[in-house]
């Protein structure tokens, strides 16, 4: 990513078998994240009915989102799925 351009920002989003999402990029990057270590932990206890979790958005500001109670930040989810590390970014 050059220095003045913006990061990219999830377009579509997929809930999967397993706690799993599938989340496409504007840059074309698409990939599958594994969330199901999160399950039953701290707000993460909604996903305990996964129901709750197949209700999976993009919020404001591009963030993975369910409800009003979880978001999780779409940047963080890019570098798992591309495997590079934050500074790769910068």
């Amino acid at each position: 990513m050059k220095r003045n351009e913006l990061p990219p920002k999830p377009v579509e989003v997929k809930a999967l078998e397993g706690y799993r999402l599938w989340i496409k990029y504007s840059d074309g990057v698409e990939g599958v994240v594994d969330l199901s270590d999160l399950v039953g932990k701290g707000v993460f206890a909604l996903w305990k009915d996964y129901r709750e979790f197949q209700k999976v958005y993009i919020g404001p500001g591009g963030a993975i989102a369910w409800g009003g109670e979880i978001d999780l930040c779409p940047d963080a989810l890019y570098l798992r799925i591309t495997g590079k590390g934050l500074w790769s970014r910068f």
